[in-house]
C-alpha cells in the first residue's frame, strides 16, 4: 500500500472573520443566546446540519459565502460584541477571585478525572448523565473561576448511535469522528509536534496524543490512542466508549488514571487535588504515589499521606454490580511490575481494593481502591449518601453505617446551558442577570414572584410549540432516511399537538428505571391519551446498553404501543437521544416522569433541567427528588417506601401513578381562568422554579465541592509537605506504629453512674478503663457512644461524646471519664469506643480502625 501522509485542511476566513475562531474554539459558545445566534446566522442551514459545530460548519461553507459575510456590517458588528462578550468573561474576576484574591492561593491546581464529557452535541464524547454532570462541572468550574482542568479519552467512535429497525428493535453504528473538524486543537510542542504520553503495557508501549478543548476558563486534556505507531489491539483503547470486553476497560482505566497524571506533568500542570467523577480513574492514585516517590525519595507510605491528602472520590453508583471490579489474574497482568515498582508487596498491592485485604481470592474494585486512598468521598445526592454509606460499611468495621465518611454532595445542572432562551429572556427581564451569574443566591430567585401569571404561561406554550415543531421535523427526517412511505411522512407533520399537556420520559434504558411502567395499563393509558376534552401526549427518548437486551425490548415495547391507530399521535419515541434532543425536550415539556426503583437512582439531573425551565416533575422519591420535593412543586409517586418483591412494587406504583395523573396533574393542567390560564399549574410552574433553581445547579455543586473539599484538602497537603514534608513523613511513621500497636487497645470496666436510672436533663457520667499498650492518650480519642435501642439493644442514631483522662493507671491503662445528658425519656445504650486521634489527620476513620468496649 502507498504510504499515506496525512495534512489537515482548515478553512481561509477573511481578515474580517478571523476572530470567530477565538470565539468557535471555546465551549462557552454552547451557552451563550448571541454566540450561537451569530453562527446561526452567518452559516443558515449549514449550522444545524453541522450539529451546531461551529468549525465544522466554518468548514462546510463556500469562500463566497464567507467573504459575503465579512462584508456584511452587521455580522461584523455582532462578531466584535460576541467578542467582547468572551474576553470579558475570560478576564474578569469570578467567584474564587474574589473569595481568594486576584491569583488565589498559590499553586492550587484541580484535576477532574472523567471516563466522559458532555459538553454539547457537536463533541459526541459522552454516554449520558455521567458525562453531561462533568461537563456541566467544568462549565460551573469556569464561571467561578476554579484553577481546575478536565482529564479524559477521547474516542474515534465516541458512544454508538442509535436508530431502529422495521420492528422497532434498537440498532447501533459506530461512525467515526473527525476530530479536526470539531472545537479541538491537537496540544503541540514549541516545535510544532505533537505531544504525548505514554503507558506501559503487557504486549507493548501505548502513546497517546493530547487534544484540548477549551470549556470557558477551564481546559479538558483529552488523550488520543489512535496513532499509526501504537498496534491494532492498542489503538482500540480510546476507539469506543465502554466498548470492548474487560482487558479494554482496564487499559482505558490505566491510561486515564496512570496516562492522565502524566498528562498533567508533561504539559506542566502538576495537580494539587485529584477529583476521580467514579471509579474509572482510579489508578490516578497509585501513579500520583510513584510519581511523589521519584520526586520527593520518599518510601510508598509517605507518599500514600502525602498523595491521598489530594484526593477526592465520588461515588455514582447505587449498588455493587455496577462498578468495576477485575479478577486477580487481569491484575497480575498489568500491575505486578508496577507494585514492584512501588516497593509494595503484591497481596498488600491487592488490598487497597479488596473489601477484606486478607483475602487473596477476592478481586480488585475500583471504588474500594479509590475510597482507601482518598481524603474525601461522597455521593450525588443525600439518599445516595446514605446508601453508598450503607453499602461500603463493611470497609469500617464495628462503625455504624451513618458514621462512615461517605458525604453527600447533590448534583445539579449548569443553567445557561439548559434553560431556554425564551425562558432566559424572561428571566433577564425580572430577575436581572443575576441569576444567571450567582445562580445559587436564593434572593435572586425570589423576584420569580413578579413575574406575571400570563407571560410566565405564554413562555411556556412557546415553549412547548417549539418542542411540537423539533419532533416533527425529528420524525421526518428519521422516517424519510428509513424509506417510509409518504403516508408516514405527512403523519409526522400531524404528530402531537402544540396545546396539550406533554410529558417526557428520556433517560438510558437500564430496566431499572421502568421505562414501561405506564404501560402495564394500557387501558388506563388509552383513555388519557384520547379524552378529547383533557388529553396528554407522551414523548420519549433513551438508548440501551448494546448488551442490555431487556432495555431493547422496553423500547420496542414502547414503538409496539405507539403504533396503534388510537395513539399514534399522542406517542412519540424520539430516536438517538443527545444533548441536543435532551434540550428540546427538558426545555418545552409541561412535566417529566421518572419511576425508577428507588433507591437505584443516584441523583439524576434531567428532572433538575426541567425544573429550571419552570416545568413540573412527577417522580419517585428518589435520588434528588427525595429532598427537592414538596407538594407546591410537583408530584410523587408513592411515599419513599422499598419493595422486596418487585412485582408488588410495580403494581402498587403504577396504580399510583394513573391515580395521580387521572385525579390531580390532568384536571390541573386543564381548569382554566377566564384569560385560559391554568392558574394553579402556573402557580406551581411558579414554585418550582423559584425554590429549586437556586439549589440544584452546578454553581451551587462546584461551590459545594471547592469549599467542602478542593480548598481544604489542597490547604492540608500544602502543610503536609512544608518544611521538606517533615509533617507527611511524621504523619506516615505516626500511622505506622498506631497500625502495629492497634490489637493490644482494649476498652475494660464500663461503668455508668445512678444505677442505670437518670431523669431527663441530669448528666450521667461514664468512666472506662482503657488499655492502650505502647500507645499514648494523645494517640487516641476515647468516646462514649450514647443513644436509644432497639429490640435487639443495639444503639440507633448513636451521638458521641468525648473522654477525658482521669487517672494514669500504670502500665499503659488509663481511666477515662465523660459526662452526657439525655434530653428525651425511654429506653437508651452507652458504649465506649477508641479510635485513633493525630492533628495532622484529616479523617480520624481512614486508618479503618476502631474498638469497642
Amino acid at each position: 500500500m502507498n504510504t499515506v501522509i496525512p495534512f489537515q485542511v482548515v478553512p481561509t476566513l477573511p481578515a474580517q472573520l478571523k476572530d470567530l475562531e477565538e470565539i468557535a474554539y471555546n465551549i462557552a459558545f454552547d451557552w451563550s443566546a448571541r454566540a450561537r445566534a451569530l453562527f446561526a446566522q452567518i452559516g443558515g442551514d449549514e449550522w444545524d446540519a453541522s450539529q451546531h459545530n461551529p468549525v465544522r460548519m466554518l468548514g462546510r461553507l463556500s469562500q463566497k459565502s464567507l467573504n459575503e459575510a465579512a462584508k456584511d456590517e452587521g455580522i461584523l458588528s455582532e462578531l466584535q460584541s460576541v467578542l467582547h462578550e468572551l474576553r470579558t468573561y475570560m478576564s474578569e474576576p469570578r467567584w474564587y477571585q474574589k473569595s481568594f484574591g486576584e491569583s488565589g492561593i498559590p499553586d492550587l491546581r484541580i484535576a477532574y478525572f472523567s471516563m466522559e464529557f458532555g459538553l454539547t452535541e457537536s463533541i459526541p464524547n459522552y454516554s449520558g448523565g455521567l458525562g453531561l454532570l462533568a461537563g456541566d462541572h467544568m462549565k460551573s468550574a469556569s464561571d467561578l473561576g476554579l484553577p481546575l482542568v478536565g482529564v479524559g479519552l477521547l474516542y474515534q467512535q465516541g458512544y454508538f448511535r442509535q436508530y431502529l429497525s422495521a420492528d422497532g428493535w434498537q440498532q447501533e453504528r459506530y461512525p467515526d469522528n473527525d476530530f479536526h473538524n470539531m472545537c479541538l486543537r491537537l496540544v503541540r510542542d514549541p516545535e510544532g509536534r505533537p505531544v504525548t504520553v505514554e503507558v506501559g503495557f503487557p504486549d507493548g508501549t501505548l502513546k497517546a496524543q493530547i487534544w484540548k478543548v477549551q470549556v470557558g476558563r477551564v481546559p479538558i486534556f483529552l488523550m488520543d490512542a489512535n496513532l499509526p505507531e501504537n498496534s491494532p489491539a492498542l489503538r482500540e483503547v480510546t476507539l469506543a466508549l465502554y466498548g470492548g470486553d474487560m482487558e479494554t476497560r482496564i487499559r482505558q482505566e490505566i491510561l486515564l488514571g496512570v496516562g492522565g497524571v502524566r498528562l498533567l506533568h508533561t504539559l506542566n500542570l502538576p495537580p494539587v487535588v485529584c477529583h476521580m467523577n467514579e471509579g474509572h480513574s482510579a489508578f490516578l492514585a497509585l501513579e500520583r504515589i510513584r510519581i511523589a516517590m521519584e520526586k520527593f525519595g520518599i518510601d510508598f507510605r509517605t507518599a500514600q499521606e502525602m498523595t491521598a491528602a489530594g484526593n477526592v472520590f465520588t461515588t455514582h453508583t447505587p449498588v455493587p454490580a455496577g462498578i468495576d471490579i477485575f479478577p486477580s489474574g487481569l491484575m497480575e497482568k498489568y500491575f505486578r511490575s508496577y507494585a514492584a515498582s512501588l516497593g509494595v508487596g503484591w497481596e498488600e498491592f491487592m488490598g487497597f481494593g479488596r473489601s477484606n485485604p486478607a483475602n487473596r481470592e477476592e478481586p480488585l474494585n475500583v471504588a474500594i481502591l479509590a475510597l482507601r486512598l482518598s481524603s474525601g468521598a461522597n455521593g450525588v445526592s443525600r439518599l445516595h449518601g446514605e446508601v453508598s454509606r450503607r453499602m461500603w460499611n463493611n470497609l469500617w468495621a464495628n462503625l455504624p453505617a451513618d458514621e462512615v465518611p461517605i458525604a453527600s454532595i447533590t448534583n445539579g445542572v449548569h443553567l445557561p446551558t439548559w434553560v431556554s432562551p425564551e425562558l432566559k429572556n424572561l428571566l433577564n427581564r425580572y430577575l436581572g442577570p443575576r441569576w444567571m451569574s450567582e445562580p445559587d443566591n436564593p434572593e435572586t430567585w425570589e423576584r420569580v414572584d413578579r413575574i406575571p401569571a400570563t407571560e410566565l404561561w405564554l413562555t411556556q406554550e412557546r415553549a412547548r410549540e417549539s418542542l411540537v415543531s423539533f419532533c416533527r421535523q425529528h420524525l421526518h427526517q428519521r422516517w424519510k432516511g428509513r424509506g417510509l412511505s409518504h403516508g408516514h411522512l405527512d403523519l409526522a407533520a400531524e404528530i402531537l399537538e402544540p396545546s396539550t399537556l406533554t410529558i417526557g420520559f428520556a433517560r438510558r434504558f437500564a430496566t431499572y428505571k421502568r421505562a414501561t411502567l405506564l404501560l402495564q395499563q394500557p387501558d388506563r393509558l388509552i383513555a388519557l391519551l384520547t379524552n378529547k376534552e383533557r388529553p396528554l401526549q407522551l414523548i420519549f427518548a433513551g438508548k440501551a446498553h448494546p448488551r442490555d437486551t431487556e432495555g431493547k425490548s422496553f423500547i420496542r415495547d414502547l414503538i409496539n404501543f405507539a403504533r396503534q391507530p388510537a395513539v399514534r399521535r399522542r406517542v412519540v419515541f424520539l430516536e438517538d437521544y443527545d444533548i441536543d434532543v435532551a434540550r428540546h425536550l427538558v426545555q418545552g415539556v409541561d412535566l417529566w416522569l421518572n419511576n425508577p426503583r428507588r433507591p437505584q437512582e443516584a441523583s439524576g439531573t434531567s428532572g433538575m433541567k426541567v425544573a429550571v425551565n419552570a416545568a413540573l416533575n412527577l417522580s419517585i422519591l428518589d435520588g434528588w427528588w427525595a429532598e427537592g420535593y414538596r407538594s407546591d412543586r410537583g408530584w410523587s409517586i408513592g411515599a419513599g417506601e422499598e419493595y422486596q418483591d418487585a412485582g408488588y412494587q410495580d403494581k402498587v406504583e403504577c396504580d399510583n401513578l394513573f391515580d395521580r395523573l387521572e385525579q390531580e396533574i390532568v384536571p390541573l393542567f386543564y381548569d382554566r381562568s377566564s384569560d385560559g390560564i391554568p392558574r394553579g399549574w402556573v402557580e406551581m410552574m411558579r414554585a418550582s422554579l423559584k425554590n429549586l433553581a437556586p439549589v440544584f445547579n452546578t454553581n451551587r455543586m462546584v461551590r459545594e465541592y471547592a469549599e467542602r473539599f478542593y480548598l481544604p484538602l489542597a490547604r492540608h497537603r500544602s502543610y503536609l509537605i512544608s518544611n521538606n514534608l517533615s509533617p507527611v513523613r511524621a504523619l506516615a511513621e505516626w500511622k505506622g506504629k498506631v497500625r502495629e500497636a492497634w490489637p493490644k487497645v482494649q476498652v475494660r470496666n464500663i461503668m455508668v453512674d445512678r444505677n442505670g436510672v437518670v431523669s431527663v436533663g441530669t448528666p450521667l457520667r461514664v468512666e472506662a478503663e482503657v488499655d492502650l499498650g505502647p500507645l499514648g492518650p494523645a494517640d487516641v480519642r476515647v468516646e462514649v457512644y450514647h443513644g436509644s435501642i432497639d429490640s435487639a439493644h443495639q444503639i440507633t442514631d448513636g451521638k458521641t461524646t468525648p473522654m477525658k483522662v482521669a487517672t494514669d493507671l500504670g502500665n499503659g491503662t488509663y481511666r477515662f471519664q465523660g459526662e452526657f445528658t439525655c434530653e428525651t425519656a425511654g429506653a437508651r445504650g452507652v458504649s465506649v469506643r477508641v479510635l485513633p486521634s493525630n492533628p495532622d489527620l484529616p479523617q480520624p476513620l481512614d486508618l479503618h480502625l476502631l474498638t469497642w468496649g
